[in-house]
This record gives C-alpha cells, structure tokens and sequence, in this order.
C-alpha cells in the first residue's frame, strides 16, 4: 500500500534530516519534488496545489527554519496536512435511531459493491448486530448468486428474488423481512454499469426516495485513480453520498485516489478493502494511514488485528509456556493460522514502524507457512511435543506423509528452534531475526 509514493517522499525528506538548518530555498526545493511525487502517484492536480501550498506556508514560518530539528519540523506538517487531506478523523457510520439502518452501497461495475457488501456486513456481526443482505443488482443474475454464496459463508441472510426486475420492490420487502426477523442492519447491493448513465441513476435515486437510506455508501477501486475520483463526485452530484469506502487498497501502491476522492468530493473515507478474504475490510484511519505513506508504520492496526486473533487467556498461557520453555509445535501451528488470519506476513511487518524499509528486497515467504503446517500436521502427538524424538527416519516418514522433502522438514525443525530463542529475545527486549523470510 502506497510503496512508490512512499518511497518518492522518504527521498525527499531524508535529504531535509540531513540538514542541521534549512533555507527557504531547501523547502521550496523538497516542496518541487513532493509536488512531483504526488502528480506521479495520480492525486488530483487541484488537491495537490492546495496541499504544497498549505505546507509551504506552514514550514517557512521562523519557528521551522529555526529549530534544532528543521527536517523533522516539515516532516510533522507533512503528516498533519496528510492526516487533513485524507479527512482529519475516522468516519463513522450513522446508525438509524429506528432499526433496521439502512446502508445503501452504489458505484460503478466492477468496484467491488458485492463483495463490499459482505464485508460491511461481517463487520457489523463482529460488533454484535444482525445484519441482512439484499441483492438488489438485478441486472446481473451473477451479482445474486454471488452474494448469496458470501452471505453463506458467513451466515448472514440474504434476500433476494428472481421474479421482479424491480429493485425498489426487492428492497421493500427486505425492510420488511428484516423488521419481521429483528434485523437492525439492512446492506443494499444496488447495480453498477460499466459507465454512468440516466437509467442507473434513475434506479438509484428510485431506491433512495423509497427506502430513505441512513448512509449512501459509494464504493470505489482505488487502483483507478482519478476515474474513481471523478466517478465519486459525479455519483455524489447526482445522488448524494455520505462516505465511500476504497477496494484494492493493498494492490495501490500510488494513493491517488485515497488522497484526492476527500478533498474533492467533501465526503469521508469510512472503509477499506485490504484484501480478497472476506474479513479484509479496516475503518479508514486518516491518521494511521498518513504514517503508512511516510513509512512510520501502524502499530494501532497492528494491535487491533492481533486483538481479533488473541484473547487475554490465550495471551496468558502463552506467554506462561514461553517462560517455562514449553513451546510446542502445536503452539506453533496454532500461532501460524492466527498469523495467517490477521492477513499477509508483508502487510503486518510493514505496520511496525521501520520494518518496511528493513525488508526492503526481502521476500516473505507466504507458502512456507502452508509447508510448516503440512509438516507438522504430519508429526505424531508425541513428535510435535519432544523435538529431540524426531530422528531420520522419523524426518523421513513426516517428509512422505507431508508432500515435502527431508530438506524441508529439517528446515520447519530449524526454524521452530529459531522461534523459540525468538520469543525468548522479545520477552527480554531484544529485536531478533524474523524467521520464514528469505
């Protein structure tokens, strides 16, 4: 997420921390390359003129240029103006005074509304609502079969109909059925076109009026750009938004969208997708994702996906078999599909700060993860308990039974004897290697 633009600007502050004092010039000069940076990573040119000029007028004053730590000083305005360009505070949802709330999601074909859609709802069961889906795209007959099956795999109900081509009708009898069953979320999944048209937005202004929505979501591919930028305000001209929530996030390595769709359209971010797995939805944080840009990490969202995975009870004994040295290879598969569940090895590291540019070239090694599980699911009870059991022809036996080789299994022994001295060196303190990278 935002790697090139990131790494534009750590450039060009790096050359600022180096200075003991700066001159008006040197910002003017830093300011020229953040200017370029941002235009490369395809940010509005209207919100980029409005944010070097408002950084300018803040860096030159005399309480920057003559500070101890000038570069430091610019790079603080720079992460306070990213923080109000990307919205200042998380957005939240509005809640109906009145059950169900109803969250009408719109946008364009392929911004990834269906999917969206599950997810919004999974988040609000995670918060102890009911949630219900409605497939209210009856332009597709894919869009409800999709949204049925996500609305399986997590449980959620969904309504839906083949025999109207209505959608006000389909979302009326869904407020309906949601108030019959006690639901206190209602999900709109409207249709979306390949491009805007009179007769999309006609429908959804259809849907607006009939069912009076609490929050008009417009949901948008980040990958885009400034197509979803303009898309955002044209919707947002012609229906009215509330918030958008931003898809793709982990495969936009510029940001122009993020940093352009606030200040153009006036609305919040409120969510963002961060992943295809159907719990890869995040509350936009405008200022943990200001960090991100300037590689400072994120060790709040750090904390939250870590909490979703542990509890306190499991913390504790964990951490009382570190102290007695009784970490097992159970303890380790078990650690691995928590690890797994919080989403990729390289989107977790990047969030500690000064990780990301420390793994800068390194690989991590996703399927090794699913190879150490092979393995030691391939292990006796016994085996997974007692190292010192697993002799060669156990190794060879464990190796067969896995689909890997003797190799890769004396590399799974290797590296779980690198994770225990590895949590022994966090538990005093110390920084140690991070195994299953390469």
């Amino acid at each position: 997420m935002f790697d090139s633009l990131s790494d534009r600007l750590e450039s060009v502050f790096k050359k600022l921390k180096g200075r003991g004092f700066l001159k008006e010039e040197d910002v003017d000069t830093a300011l020229k390359e953040v200017r370029l940076a941002l235009l490369e990573a395809d940010v509005n040119f209207k919100v980029v003129k409005h944010f070097v000029s408002s950084i300018k007028e803040k860096a030159i004053g005399g309480k920057v240029l003559d500070s101890l730590t000038p570069g430091q000083q610019v790079v603080k305005i720079v992460q306070a103006e990213l923080q109000e360009l990307l919205g200042g505070e998380a957005g939240r949802i509005q809640l109906a005074p009145n059950p169900p709330t109803v969250i009408m999601l719109i946008g364009l074909q392929g911004s990834g509304k269906t999917t969206t859609a599950a997810k919004l709802a999974l988040n609000f069961k995670g918060d102890g609502r009911r949630p219900m889906l409605v497939a209210a795209d009856l332009q597709r007959p894919a869009a409800i079969e999709q949204l049925k099956t996500l609305g399986a795999q997590i449980d959620i109900p969904v309504h839906w109909s083949l025999d109207t081509k209505d959608p006000v009708k389909v979302c009326k009898e869904a407020m309906d059925r949601s108030r019959l069953e006690g639901r206190d979320i209602l999900i709109l999944d409207t249709a979306g076109r390949l491009h805007i048209d009179e007769e999309l937005m006609g429908q959804l202004k259809a849907v607006k009026t009939a069912l009076e929505p609490r929050e008009i979501l417009f949901v948008a591919d980040s990958m885009t750009g400034q197509d979803a930028v303009n898309s955002a305000s044209e919707f947002n001209d012609q229906i009215g938004i509330d918030g958008v929530v931003l898809t793709k996030m982990d495969g936009d390595s510029r940001g122009g969208a993020a940093l352009s769709i606030r200040h153009v359209t006036g609305k919040p971010i409120k969510f963002m997708g961060t992943g295809e797995k159907i719990d890869m939805l995040e509350v936009f944080h405008p200022d943990r994702v200001a960090n991100r840009i300037l590689g400072m990490g994120d060790v709040l969202s750090l904390i939250e996906k870590a909490g979703k995975s542990y509890d306190a009870d499991e913390a504790l004994e964990m951490e009382q078999k570190i102290s007695g040295d009784s970490f097992t290879f159970e303890d380790l598969r078990d650690q691995l599909k928590k690890i797994k569940g919080m989403g990729s090895l390289e989107s977790l590291l990047s969030m500690i700060p000064g990780m990301g540019k420390q793994l800068k070239g390194v690989k991590v090694d996703e399927k090794g993860l699913v190879r150490v599980e092979a393995v030691i699911d391939s292990m006796t009870p016994r085996e997974r308990r007692n190292v010192n059991l697993l002799n060669g022809s156990r190794r060879k036996r464990i190796a067969s039974g896995s689909g890997t080789s003797t190799a890769d299994v004396n590399k799974v022994i290797k590296q779980y004897k690198e994770m225990k001295k590895m949590l022994k060196m966090f538990k005093k303190g110390r920084m140690p290697n991070m195994p299953f990278m390469r």
